[in-house]
């Protein structure tokens, strides 16, 4: 089957309670390939650069996205798949290029949502450029470096005696509609680092540092001086804990990876005898 309505009217707020409705496991929405609340294929159209490449990658055309949706829908065998589009034709689009049967069911976005809740998702749309992917934060973070990502449940009931839906779902903003393409400077990350290091007492100064910018997110590389009497594994550790999660926060990038390795030791007492 599948969910039809015009761009920025909630189908993705949506998708999941209409699958849980009509049994249905599977989705595809803008590229992804969803089974329940976890992404198994596909790469979201929300993350192409450029309009004309959000509508190729969610209708499939490319060979290489597109095989990889095929090849999970054999390894899964899915009985039924809702399909999210813009229009029937879209929709036809997508399940011709994934080879799928005919389609033999529709609910209209205007069967699920009424005309107040459509008219307040075109607006924060078109305001706030934030979209709706189907799953929770933690399924998609790790793709989403450079985009602002913000959980979102949904709770509710659906009478006495009713099995309640639950969903969670990640709202986002992708950069690339305010800002062109969206970098952050080496120096941005150092500097961070350099005033979280500060608030640590066991790390006397920070020695170099070195950063990698991937698409993906940042790797991260730090040498230190660490302060004599403290334990110094666990206080990197709880450093690095701090610091993946402020840069993230701050900067909206992943962090792919944060090495911290103790150079030297550095002993009050000696220094100030000296």
């Amino acid at each position: 089957m599948h969910l039809f309505g015009p761009s920025g009217t909630g189908k993705s707020y949506r998708a999941q309670m209409v699958a849980s409705e009509k049994g249905i496991n599977f989705i595809i929405d803008d590229g992804l390939l969803i089974k329940d609340n976890e992404v198994i294929a596909g790469e979201s159209a929300k993350k192409a650069s450029t309009k004309v490449a959000t509508v190729k990658r969610a209708l499939f055309y490319e060979e290489d996205e597109k095989n990889i949706i095929i090849n999970a829908l054999k390894k899964y065998k899915p009985e039924s798949i809702l399909i999210l589009g813009t229009s029937d034709g879209m929709v036809e689009k997508i399940a011709s290029n994934l080879g799928l049967p005919e389609i033999i069911d529709t609910t209209y976005i205007t069967d699920v949502a009424t005309e107040q809740e459509m008219e307040t998702a075109r607006r924060i749309r078109v305001t706030e450029g934030k979209h709706v992917i189907p799953v929770p934060t933690f399924e998609i973070k790790k793709d989403f470096s450079g985009y602002l990502l913000d959980p979102l449940q949904i709770f509710k009931s659906k009478g006495k005696g009713k099995k309640p839906y639950i969903s969670e779902k990640s709202i986002i903003r992708p950069t690339f509609s305010y800002m062109g393409n969206f970098t952050i400077s080496d120096l941005v990350f150092r500097q961070i680092l350099e005033y979280l290091a500060l608030q640590t007492p066991a790390i006397h100064k920070i020695l170099r540092t070195r950063v990698e910018n991937y698409g993906e997110g940042a790797k991260l590389y730090m040498e230190v001086a660490v302060v004599y009497g403290y334990n110094v594994i666990d206080e990197i550790n709880q450093f690095k804990q701090k610091a993946r999660k402020e840069i993230e926060k701050l900067t909206a990038m992943n962090v792919v990876q944060l090495e911290v390795v103790a150079k030297n030791i550095y002993v009050p007492e000696e220094n100030e005898e000296n």
